[in-house]
This record gives structure tokens, C-alpha cells and sequence, in this order.
């Protein structure tokens, strides 16, 4: 029994040594003082927000960094104020075990432009509004017309299928709305108008239109032409 006692004791002392320890080096960590921030963009979209602007939304009050401990900074409130930036996409705040308070984000990605009476504004990959920067100007296609009477996904899967795409990324400039929920296209080198339609069959009629371009362009037919029409089935109508 005494054998067993005595393990019994060692095993209460370890754990009472582990938890104490914890306690010390987690109190520790916690009073540690913060050295500077950091802030890191990610990917390859990082022109819209600077370094200037996120390091405002992470100093509250505008407090001397060097006065506050890690305890002192609500990090959920901060990566919360970062993530409202109409900018940011994603957001992650934390402080480094050497006690820099450090800032990971992710912009958001512009797809198309939209002017019309509301004003101009871009349109992100998930078909959100974002505004525009005052430090970068995105080539995208121009949106106008009644935007609003075709749903924000379908547009984004429009734009995106153009900004994915090589070929229609140079070639498609601008998108207009009608009211019907119709797309009418332009593209940068001819003058004539794209039909589209509404946004079914997306895939097709744009993979269609690439077939079309590119077997017109060999016999220089597309200067001849003022309306291509995406909207049937298994053809494209031209109109000259």
C-alpha cells in the first residue's frame, strides 16, 4: 500500500507542477507587451487596401502600441472591424509569441464595374458591392443598365467565366442590363454587339462565341458584321 501511496503522491505533485506552470507561462504570455503590428496580404489581388489602413482598424483609440499588453486587445474585436471593410474579403488578427500583433488579409477581387444613377462601384467574384480605391484601378468590364433586375449570382458567374477566361478577359469590354434581364456584350476590337441573352446556358453560349471568333477572324469576316447572336441553341446568327 505504501508503494502505491507514494506513486499516487508523485502523480498529484506532477500534476500539480504541469497546472502551475501552465498558470505561470499563460499569465506570462499574457502581460507580455506588444512590439509592433504586421500586416500581411494575401494572394495575388493586393492593390486595393494599404498597410496604413489596416494598422488604423488594429490600434484602437490610437494607443501607443508599446503601452498594451496582449490581455488588453480584444482580437475577435479587431479581426471584426477588419472584416467589415468593404474591401476584405478575409481576415484573420492574432499576436505572435514574440508579441507582435499581426494581421493576415485577404482583398476582395474585382470582376466588373458598374456605372449607372447609384453611382460606381465594383462587383467581387461572390457579386457583393465593393467600392472603388483611391490607390488601384481595376480593368475590368463595365456594367450598366438594370443591374438590379438579374440576380447578383448570375452575374458573378458571368464575370467570372470572363475573368477566368484569357480570351474573353481581352476581348469583352463592357456588359449592359436591359430591363429584361438580357446581357448585351461589346468587344475591344470590333464594333459589333453581342447578343447574350438572359443568363442560362452560360458555359455554352460563351464557349460558342470563342468557336465563332476564332474561325471569323482567320477570314477577317468579323469587321463585316454588326450583331452576333448567342441566344439559339446550336448557332450563332450573324448580322451584318
Amino acid at each position: 500500500m505504501k508503494i502505491f501511496s507514494w506513486i499516487n503522491i508523485r502523480l498529484v505533485l506532477m500534476i500539480g507542477m504541469v497546472i502551475f506552470l501552465y498558470s505561470f507561462t499563460s499569465h506570462r504570455n499574457e502581460m507580455r507587451k506588444i512590439k509592433k503590428t504586421v500586416v500581411v496580404f494575401e494572394g495575388k489581388n493586393t492593390l486595393f487596401l494599404k498597410e496604413e489602413m489596416v494598422n488604423k482598424l488594429l490600434i484602437e483609440k490610437n494607443q501607443d502600441i508599446k503601452t498594451l499588453n496582449k490581455v488588453d486587445l480584444d482580437l475577435m474585436k479587431l479581426e471584426t472591424a477588419i472584416n467589415a471593410q468593404e474591401m476584405v474579403q478575409k481576415a484573420d488578427v492574432f499576436v505572435s509569441v514574440d508579441g507582435v500583433l499581426k494581421a493576415v488579409v485577404k482583398q476582395k477581387t474585382p470582376i466588373g464595374r458598374v456605372f449607372n444613377q447609384a453611382g460606381s462601384f465594383y462587383i467581387d467574384r461572390e457579386g457583393n458591392k465593393m467600392p472603388l480605391s483611391d490607390n488601384y484601378t481595376a480593368r475590368v468590364p463595365l456594367i450598366s443598365g438594370e443591374i438590379d433586375v438579374v440576380k447578383k449570382e448570375k452575374m458573378a458567374e458571368v464575370l467570372n467565366k470572363i475573368a477566368e477566361d484569357d480570351f474573353l478577359k481581352k476581348n469583352i469590354i463592357c456588359v449592359q442590363v436591359l430591363a429584361n434581364g438580357s446581357l448585351v456584350m461589346m468587344n475591344r476590337n470590333y464594333e459589333f454587339q453581342i447578343d447574350f441573352g438572359r443568363t442560362v446556358d452560360i458555359k455554352r453560349k460563351f464557349k460558342k462565341y470563342k468557336a465563332f471568333f476564332q474561325n471569323a477572324v482567320l477570314d477577317s469576316t468579323l469587321y463585316k458584321y454588326k450583331r452576333i447572336n448567342l441566344k439559339f441553341t446550336k448557332q450563332v446568327v450573324c448580322i451584318k
